[in-house]
C-alpha cells in the first residue's frame, strides 16, 4: 500500500469542547506523546482527527485530510511531470501531524508526509490499527471536476477506485481502509440555501449501532448540555442542506453536526 489516509483536521476556537465529544461519543483516544497546548491530537487507532485552534483571519470548520505515503518524492514526480496546477510547501516544524502541504489541480488541500519525517509525533506515529466499535472510515470533498481529481488521487497517491452505483456521480478511492469520496460541486445544487465553496465536505464515522449512537448522544447531552449536537434539517434551509447531504453520501445512514457545526456522516457496520 502506497498510500494511507491518516488524518481529517478542523479547525476551531471550541477545540477543548470537541475534544471532549469526540473522544466521550465515538471512543477517539489522545495521543500519549502531544499535549493540548497547540490543539488537540486524538484518533481511532488508525486515522488522527486534528482539531487546530482557530486563528484570527481564519475560518473555523473541516479545513483538510491528510496522507502518508511511502515516497514523497515519487508524488513531486508525477505532479511536476502531469499537474502543472498541483503544488506543495513545506509545513511549520510545530506540525506533529504532516511535513507537507499540498494542493490538487482543483485547489483542494491535503497534507502530505512519509513515515521518516523529523516533525511527526503523536497520534500520527502511534496509530496502528483500528481500536473500538467506532471508527473514522471516510472523509469527502466537493469540487469543480470531480472526474480529473479522481484521477490525480489515484495516480499520484496510488489510491483505488471503488466502484459507485450506477447514477452515482461521486467517486470513491480507498487505502484498503479509509474512503475519500470524491463529490461534484456545482452552484445550482445550493438553490434555496447558502453557498458552500468547494473543500471539505464531511468526514464519517461507521459505527456498530446507529441507535445505540442516538441514545449515547442523549446521555451525553443529559450529562454536559454544552455538547449537544447543532440540530440538522430545522426550517427551509437547513432541509434543503440536509437533504444535499443525503443525496451526495450515499455511504452515511444518519447525519450529525458536532457542537461546532461541522458535518458527521454515520453508518453502521454490515
Amino acid at each position: 500500500m502506497f498510500a494511507r489516509l491518516n488524518h481529517v483536521a478542523i479547525v476551531s476556537e471550541k477545540y477543548p469542547l470537541l475534544n471532549g465529544f469526540y473522544q466521550s461519543l465515538f471512543g477517539l483516544k489522545p495521543s500519549k506523546t502531544t499535549g493540548p497546548q497547540s490543539g488537540v491530537d486524538i484518533g481511532d487507532g488508525y486515522v488522527g482527527l486534528n482539531i487546530n485552534p482557530r486563528k484570527g483571519g481564519r475560518p473555523a470548520g473541516l479545513d483538510h485530510f491528510g496522507v502518508e505515503v511511502e515516497d514523497v518524492e515519487k508524488c513531486f514526480a508525477k505532479m511536476r511531470e502531469k499537474y502543472p496546477h498541483a503544488g506543495w510547501v513545506q509545513r511549520p516544524s510545530n506540525r506533529p501531524f504532516a511535513g507537507i502541504t499540498a494542493n490538487d489541480p482543483d485547489g483542494n488541500v491535503f497534507d502530505l508526509s512519509q513515515k521518516n519525517m523529523k516533525n511527526r509525533t503523536g497520534a500520527y506515529v502511534e496509530n496502528t490499527g483500528v481500536t473500538g466499535d467506532r471508527w473514522i472510515s471516510h472523509v469527502a470533498i466537493r469540487t469543480v471536476r470531480p472526474d480529473e481529481m479522481a484521477r490525480f488521487y489515484v495516480d499520484v497517491l496510488e489510491l483505488s477506485e471503488q466502484n459507485a452505483a450506477h447514477g452515482d456521480p461521486n467517486h470513491y478511492l480507498t487505502d484498503g481502509h479509509m474512503t475519500l469520496v470524491v463529490i461534484p460541486w456545482r452552484i445550482d445544487n445550493y438553490a434555496g440555501q447558502s453557498i458552500m465553496p468547494t473543500g471539505v465536505d464531511h468526514f464519517g464515522f461507521t459505527v456498530e449501532s446507529v441507535e445505540k449512537v442516538k441514545a449515547d448522544i442523549d446521555t451525553l447531552v443529559g450529562l454536559n448540555p454544552v455538547m449537544h449536537t447543532i440540530p440538522l434539517g430545522m426550517g427551509p434551509e437547513g432541509k434543503a442542506r440536509l437533504e444535499l447531504a443525503q443525496r451526495q453520501c450515499p455511504m452515511a445512514d444518519y447525519f450529525i453536526s458536532d457542537p461546532d457545526y461541522n458535518l458527521i456522516a454515520i453508518r453502521e457496520a454490515s
